[in-house]
């Protein structure tokens, strides 16, 4: 997959200039194969990709194998990079710290790890932070069209099922775009975690399309949100699978409105050992189960079946 050059250089500008430096000599592998870029405090930096991890060396190269000047991250690097990615305000974004990421221009996802604050049993705060994880973002428009072509009927509920990274979301994404636009079809999108559309002060990263999206909430608060005064004909959400979760699809379905979402389940017998997931097909909101093949085929499908089939109906 290639990216626009533009939005690669977006989430290496919220690195420290130091940091920076030493990335873009790579830009171009970066905007190919990277995954994350990782920078842990007084250990190497690192940049992960679908066939490995990679480590920039001070006197220039990218090697697998750990190289005896490797770039290793000071707490200046951290900390100054911390305040990019919080664009100067650590205050504006203290929600989505206190959740362990801050979404960045471009769309890009920056986990924050350290350590926790706790009051009344709940995380306020992270402070010393000791490392930060720069998760890529990548929108790759028609990725969908092979699935689109093998669904019958997607107002009877899509299901989709991969590992992580095997491209759940950019698929979701690229379903939103493509049927609120060339369909038509009101859509409530739901990102809960701030993935699908990626806003930033309010405006979307990524292009979903015509779509009304609902970030930062409960999914379960969403959806009934979304519900009682967005009129959907389809509600799009990623990573289900908890309790609420399962109210939510349920209130969709006594709605009469069509859902596709995500979960983690890299085939058959991991979707149905999940007690939940079996009650989500039980429900029947998904009349179709994608499976996606693997972390290292993001996007490609190993299977379509109907979610009747796998319950043994």
């Amino acid at each position: 997959m290639q990216m626009n050059y533009k939005k690669i250089l977006s989430a290496v500008n919220c690195l420290s200039p130091p940091v920076k430096r030493f990335l873009e000599p790579y830009m171009d592998f970066i905007a190919q194969s990277a995954t994350d870029i990782r920078l842990r405090l007084n250990r190497p930096l690192t940049i992960s990709a679908r066939d490995g991890v990679y480590f920039p060396s001070n006197d220039g190269g990218l090697l697998q194998a750990l190289p005896d000047k490797a770039v290793i991250i000071t707490k200046a690097d951290l900390i100054d990079s911390f305040n990019r990615i919080c664009r100067y305000s650590v205050y504006s974004v203290q929600n989505e710290i206190i959740n362990g990421f801050v979404t960045v221009s471009g769309g890009h996802r920056a986990g924050v790890c350290g350590t926790a604050v706790v009051e009344s049993g709940k995380i306020v705060n992270i402070r010393d932070i000791s490392s930060i994880n720069l998760r890529i973002a990548r929108e790759v428009k028609g990725c969908a069209d092979k699935l689109i072509s093998q669904i019958e009927n997607m107002q009877n509920g899509v299901l989709i099922c991969g590992e992580p990274c095997s491209g759940k979301t950019t698929i979701l994404r690229d379903l939103a775009r493509y049927i609120s636009e060339k369909e038509n079809k009101n859509i409530s999108l739901i990102d809960e975690r701030g993935e699908l559309a990626a806003p930033v002060c309010g405006v979307n990263q990524n292009d979903v399309g015509l779509c009304d999206v609902f970030c930062g909430y409960p999914k379960h608060k969403a959806v009934e949100q979304a519900l009682r005064c967005m009129s959907p004909e389809y509600i799009i959400c990623d990573e289900i699978g908890t309790t609420e979760d399962l109210k939510a699809v349920e209130s969709c379905v006594n709605s009469g409105v069509s859902v596709i979402a995500a979960l983690h389940a890299k085939n058959k017998s991991e979707l149905l050992g999940k007690p939940n997931a079996v009650k989500l097909l039980k429900t029947g909101a998904f009349g179709t189960v994608v499976f996606l093949k693997s972390r290292k085929n993001a996007g490609e499908i190993s299977a379509v079946e109907r979610a009747g089939d796998l319950l043994g109906n």
